[in-house]
């Protein structure tokens, strides 16, 4: 009997996959120019399904629990955009700027900072420095970036000069750390010290240029944002891991209370946008590229291609990180198993703290790049959120392959489907897929080993 099911199945699956081949083709042979312009949409919008993908299975795949503040974080980086360009945008018509939303932001970037730098130094430090020393220098350094980031969100039309050097040296220290990287792997551990030398002069010619290039270019501002948003975003999700979900997890350890909890935060942080921001559609500033060209007889804009590079670059670079560096191999034994990594030494709070931020600074990107081609709305994250997760479970739900994969598929699955159909039949048609999946595939396309 179950030998039965197994060929029906694989007949089921053979006959799907066979019409929607043929119905792609049958289409791309009549009409060549509107399959091309079906492809690149699909291409373009499976490339935020595939970042929502991403920052989900990496979420996902190390504490195994479905965290709906990722929603939320897509729709907080879109609004962060429109919060920091729409009084200079729309010729101040449209007053968002308000000292209360700067203060609680502050506020929490300013907890977040007094935490990391708790982490990282108390330990340390505190054989040779007074411990109280340490706390009220930690304290005013962690008081000092709350401050900063409170003045970055109350003159947001100044982000060039308040930000830019900021962002600047970070891209320089970046810069400088994986070139001393690259050179410790190619030589063996011999090249360190040349490796670092070179890293230091090439950062610091990085971050000098890179600072008067955006201090002088003031159309860098919108770009600026998209950091600045990005970083809020990660920071209110590791703060709530922080706040809230260590503690969940140390006294109730159900993935259905923390599912509650995370559905929660998601409603709440919705109804606050819509409180601040009203619930009309708002469009964001165009950005480079969205002039479409004609290509081939379809129109194609340079912004969706970047689009697309972004979610290509993101997927190889988070890669790279978790395949390559002593990060990525706590990560993946953290996934395995939490307790045994404790037990051999890694600090898990720390390393799952870093992923919250990581995921959720995805999901922003993601929102923000989604907002970019089409209007924001406070419900946008619940969307995205169910797509990325559709894509997930397309992809191979907890393997990174599966999720840029699954992201890619839904969207070209997505924008074929509504050749012959209203735009409306796309989540219709996302949701069946979903429930095909689930019923026939339920390990997606590349399954997790």
């Amino acid at each position: 009997m179950l030998s039965y099911f197994s060929r029906t199945e694989r007949l089921i699956a053979t006959l799907l996959v066979a019409i929607v081949l043929v119905y792609i083709g049958w289409r791309a042979i009549s009409s060549p120019e509107q399959a091309m312009q079906f492809g690149f949409n699909g291409l373009s919008v499976g490339a935020i399904y595939a970042l929502m993908a991403i920052g989900f299975t990496l979420v996902y795949s190390t504490v195994w629990f479905f965290d709906l503040y990722y929603g939320a974080a897509a729709a907080l980086g879109a609004y962060s955009v429109f919060y920091l360009r729409s009084q200079e945008w729309l010729g101040g018509q449209y007053q968002v700027n308000t000292p209360v939303v700067n203060i609680i932001l502050a506020m929490v970037v300013a907890g977040v900072a007094a935490w990391v730098i708790h982490t990282a130094f108390y330990g340390r430090l505190r054989e040779k420095v007074d411990p109280t020393v340490l706390r009220i220098v930690g304290g005013a350094v962690a008081m000092a970036i709350g401050a900063y980031t409170g003045l970055v969100l109350t003159f947001p039309s100044h982000l060039h000069v308040t930000f830019g050097p900021v962002a600047a040296v970070v891209i320089g220290i970046a810069a400088m750390w994986g070139i001393k990287y690259l050179f410790d792997r190619v030589s063996g551990g011999r090249g360190l010290q040349a490796g670092l030398v070179i890293g230091v002069l090439v950062g610091w010619a990085l971050a000098v240029s890179l600072s008067l290039v955006f201090v002088m270019s003031p159309g860098s501002k919108l770009y600026l944002s998209w950091a600045v948003s990005c970083l809020l975003a990660g920071t209110v999700g590791l703060a709530l891991y922080r706040g809230l979900y260590v503690r969940m997890r140390q006294r109730s350890r159900s993935p259905l209370i923390m599912l509650v909890a995370s559905l929660g935060i998601l409603l709440a942080l919705t109804a606050c946008i819509s409180i601040v921001f009203q619930s009309a559609p708002r469009p964001l500033p165009d950005p480079f590229g969205s002039v479409p060209w004609t290509i081939g007889g379809a129109n194609i804009k340079g912004f969706n291609f970047f689009a697309i590079g972004v979610a290509i670059v993101g997927f190889l670079a988070l890669f790279s990180v978790l395949k390559w560096t002593s990060f990525g191999r706590a990560v993946r034994a953290i996934g395995d198993d939490e307790e045994v990594a404790r037990v051999v030494g890694i600090n898990t709070t720390v390393i799952v703290a870093i992923v919250f931020f990581v995921g959720t600074a995805f999901a922003a990107m993601a929102g923000i790049l989604s907002g970019h081609d089409t209007a924001i709305q406070p419900r946008m994250g619940l969307l995205l959120l169910l797509k990325g997760w559709i894509a997930s479970v397309v992809g191979g739900i907890g393997n990174l392959y599966g999720a840029i994969l699954g992201g890619f598929v839904l969207g070209l699955i997505e924008q074929f489907a509504i050749w012959d159909l209203a735009g409306e039949w796309k989540d219709v048609v996302a949701f069946g897929l979903l429930i095909l999946f689930l019923s026939f595939w339920p390990q997606g396309l590349l399954p997790r080993k």
